[in-house]
């Protein structure tokens, strides 16, 4: 791996770490914008709804839009616009101005994120692509567990604005050093945004997407829940989540980074099905560890935490290379981030439903659980099948 090229896997992850305490940050700031602006709570919580649908339904769409050879500049201009729209969010003082920088936000996100993805993975060798992409998932789940707090904790001393100043500065130091380092990306095959998307029609494509909803429908949908869980008698009546919250998400750093040598090393299909499988195990062993003790229950917590985090970094080695010669990554990059979006979104009201029928503490990690083993089954039989993974066979189409 070249070293220059290594520095801008770096960067990209820099950049990567500002999208992931930006994604977060603006939960806990909704308090201080309640105040600021003198609007409900629900209104306020409408901030984390725009960036979180401008994320996943904008990324596919405009990494699609994107000129064939200008993939290097795209990556550019989408971090400049998550750096902009945040710095946006810092000064405005009309709350629907508000909402729009959120939604530029994120679009800039999902965009960078899947370019950044992309771009990793076509600046080092081959073998050495696990180790990459595990560099940027690791920067953005370092961004969610190391930098919500700190935001939060600027915050609580200087205003919620100064967390949207902080993730700004992260981004403009992000998008300069690549505007340095980032040498010229492989232009993607020209073709039609019609054709774009026909990538669906790759089973191999589908299939890879289909289990990344099913882990984010158990694994991200559950963590919505996991403070009303915890505070549960039968597992153990937490009244301060905090430092189970803090192992998970400690979880979630170290499985970012251990991944990518793993999945430089083991088949990505196989390692797919250990991954949810140890995703399963965990989610299903909570409700025994927690009725043992609280603290027990932290251990299923970080393998939870480790495997949801890990389990793209070979989802994304796949897309990428399932669509090598064929084109497409990128937009199978930015489907795979919609895909966890909407399990997220898919998971929280299924839980919601769960907590409203009150079917019981145990139902919630039993019914992740059971999603996960859905998503685990699927993966068996496609490993099984006539080859859906074997080889990278040409798409019904053309793409890029």
């Amino acid at each position: 791996m070249k070293q220059q090229n290594m520095g801008a896997v770096f960067l990209i992850a820099l950049g990567a770490f500002a999208l992931g305490m930006a994604s977060y940050v603006i939960a806990g700031l909704v308090p201080m914008i309640v105040s600021d602006f003198s609007v409900s709570v629900a209104t306020a919580g409408q901030l984390v709804t725009a960036f979180t649908l401008a994320y996943g339904i904008g990324s596919p769409v405009f990494v699609a839009m994107l000129p064939a050879h200008k993939q290097r500049l795209g990556l550019l201009i989408a971090l400049a616009i998550f750096t902009v729209a945040n710095l946006a969010s810092a000064l405005v003082t009309n709350y629907a101005v508000l909402i729009v920088t959120r939604i530029f936000a994120g679009v800039g996100a999902g965009v960078y994120l899947a370019m950044g993805i992309a771009a990793s993975a076509a600046l080092v060798p081959k073998d050495k692509r696990g180790k990459a992409l595990a560099i940027i998932m690791g920067g953005m789940a370092s961004g969610t567990v190391l930098g919500v707090p700190a935001g939060l904790m600027i915050a609580e001393q200087f205003g919620w604005a100064s967390t949207m100043w902080l993730i700004a500065i992260l981004g403009l130091v992000s998008m300069v050093g690549l505007a340095i380092k980032l040498p010229a990306l492989p232009a993607s095959e020209a073709s039609t945004l019609r054709e774009k998307f026909a990538i669906l029609k790759d089973r191999k494509v589908t299939l890879i997407l289909t289990v990344s909803l099913l882990a984010a429908v158990s694994s991200l949908g559950l963590y919505t829940y996991i403070a009303p869980m915890m505070a549960n008698e039968s597992f153990g009546g937490i009244s301060n989540i905090t430092p189970w919250l803090w192992v998970w998400g400690i979880g979630g750093v170290v499985g970012s980074f251990l991944i990518g040598p793993i999945a430089d090393r083991v088949s990505g299909p196989k390692l797919v099905v250990i991954i949810i499988l140890m995703l399963a195990v965990s989610l299903a062993a909570l409700p025994f560890t927690a009725g043992i003790n609280a603290w027990l229950a932290m251990v299923p917590i970080a393998i939870w935490g480790a495997v949801g985090w890990a389990l793209q970094v070979p989802q994304n080695n796949q897309l990428i290379s399932a669509r090598e010669g064929l084109g497409g990554g990128n937009v199978a990059v930015a489907l795979n981030e919609s895909a966890l979006y909407l399990g997220s979104a898919i998971g929280a009201a299924a839980g919601g439903l769960i907590f409203a029928f009150q079917l019981g503490g145990w139902a919630l990690p039993f019914a992740a659980a059971s999603v996960a083993g859905l998503g685990l089954l699927l993966q068996l039989v496609a490993l099984k099948s006539d080859g859906i993974f074997s080889a990278n066979k040409p798409a019904s189409c053309s793409s890029s």
